[in-house]
Parts: structure tokens; sequence; C-alpha cells
């Protein structure tokens, strides 16, 4: 069973703030909490994992790094991620 964004959201903060300021999360540890640890559990939450990541940034609650920087435009950004507390 999907989870759905709620839970999601509930998990990728969790992490975030687990880790703590000025480290950050892989969103494929979000989804490896939420679907286990066998890709075919994991892999097809990643799309919706960068969905409330996008959302959470907007609304002030994490960061989306890149290359160790803060994504410019959440809702436009590629390649490999990571999630932080905001700064």
């Amino acid at each position: 069973m999907i989870p759905d964004d709620y839970e999601i959201e509930l998990t990728l903060v969790r992490l975030v703030e687990e880790r703590g300021a000025d480290k950050s999360v892989c969103p494929s540890e979000v989804a490896r909490a939420l679907g286990g640890p066998h890709p075919d559990g994991w892999g097809p939450l990643m799309q919706p994992v960068r969905r409330q990541a996008v959302r959470l940034m907007k609304a002030g609650r994490i960061a989306i790094l890149r290359k160790g920087k803060v994504v410019d435009d959440p809702d436009d950004f590629r390649g490999i991620y990571r999630l932080s507390l905001p700064r």
C-alpha cells in the first residue's frame, strides 16, 4: 500500500529533524523508511517524496539542497538533491 501525502510529510520532517542542523537526508532514505529496503517498495515513492519536499520547502519547513546550496526554485531543479532543515 502506498502511503498517503500526510504520512510522507510526517516521515520526511521527522527524518530531517532527527538528522539536525547542518546535516541532510537523501530523499531515498525517506522512501526506504516508508517502503522498505527492496527497490520495488521504495522506488515508486521517490516522486511522491519529491512532491512533498517541494511543498514543504515552499511552506518554509525544509530546504532542498543541490551541491550543498539551497535551490533557487523548488519547482525547477534537476539531479541529485538532499533535504535539510531551513538555514
